[in-house]
């Protein structure tokens, strides 16, 4: 009952207008199993309350993969090691807006041109990645987001003015355990890449990947940061082991688990948005649409990077039977 009555306190506590603690947001951590309905129910009331019922939807394309420099150990896209994808350079204008209007037929909001490699500083490509973004922009209602990497501001002036409203750079886990999933690049290098977009007048996407091996603290630790550095989105991906990484033998987060995650971000995080991405059919399977009952409001629809995704009317039939709004650039 004293766990029941902890979650129903910091609850009203956040749709009253605070901020919960460090410390609170460590108690709502430790809650049983028993109580977790009431957890992701006052998520749900948070939710509801500061982000109302519109899943706001987004789409991506691997417009370059593989050969990164960079030895992020989930990632299948590193030079570092040997995991079976297909490896391409930039794809073609055509490509990438052909992309984006499949998007926008599935029912995406914004879409996002996303880049292997670790940044765009002296990118050969930019320009053309550019050209792309203004096709797109002229032929599809869609809004333009980009991953691309580190920044430098010149590049992303450059983004803002063509019409990009959101750029997408994951700090992935957090400042203390950063140095387990990453050696060849700095936690604060993608820290200023953040604050680079932010000064440039674009909305920041950013969140990290679940189930690398982090604790619980990490999480919250990621969460309390991503609050500091006010990012508009928070992507929370899940890890789905690929072969050839470092982490392909990685034992998986059970859904209860992550259905937890979720519902502390919201609470840590209650006027931002929070997505669920990559990685949430392989783990959360039949429980996905609960992750939308426990205070997610946004989804990364289609396919992913390296792995597929789901049907588009799959997704869009799991917001329609929960009562709640697909926020669509085909609508309207």
């Amino acid at each position: 009952m004293q766990e029941v009555m902890t979650i129903f306190g910091l609850g009203e506590k956040v749709l009253r207008g605070g901020s919960i603690t460090r410390e609170e947001a460590g108690k709502l951590a430790n809650v049983s199993e028993e109580n977790l309905p009431f957890l992701l129910a006052m998520a749900d009331k948070i939710r509801k309350k500061f982000v109302g019922d519109e899943i706001d939807l987004c789409s991506i394309v691997n417009g370059r993969s593989g050969r990164c420099s960079e030895d992020c150990t989930f990632c299948a896209q590193s030079a570092h090691y040997k995991a079976d994808i297909n490896v391409y350079d930039l794809l073609s204008s055509d490509e990438l807006v052909e992309a984006a209007k499949k998007a926008e037929a599935g029912g995406a909001l914004r879409f996002s041109i996303v880049t292997s490699g670790r940044g765009v500083a002296s990118d050969n490509d930019f320009p053309k990645i550019i050209e792309a973004l203004k096709r797109i922009k002229a032929e599809t209602k869609l809004l333009l987001c980009a991953s691309l990497g580190t920044l430098t501001l010149e590049r992303a002036k450059a983004l803002k003015e063509i019409g990009v409203c959101r750029y997408h750079h994951n700090v992935e886990s957090s400042r203390g355990y950063y140095d387990k999933i990453c050696t060849t690049h700095a936690y604060d290098d993608r820290a200023r890449t953040i604050e680079i977009a932010h000064q440039a007048g674009l909305e920041v996407c950013s969140g990290g990947i679940m189930g690398l091996g982090e604790s619980m603290e990490d999480r919250l630790d990621m969460a309390f940061d991503l609050k500091k550095m006010n990012v508009h989105s928070v992507p929370l991906n899940l890890l789905n082991p690929i072969k050839g990484t470092p982490l392909e033998n990685q034992e998986a987060l059970k859904p209860k688990e992550i259905l937890k995650i979720f519902a502390l971000f919201r609470f840590i995080l209650p006027e931002k948005g929070i997505r669920t991405a990559g990685g949430r059919e392989v783990n959360l399977r039949d429980l996905q649409a609960m992750g939308l009952m426990g205070g997610i409001n946004g989804m990364l629809i289609g396919g992913y990077l390296t792995t597929g995704g789901r049907n588009y009317a799959d997704d869009m039939k799991m917001i329609a039977d929960l009562d709640l709004v697909a926020l669509s650039a085909n609508k309207g």
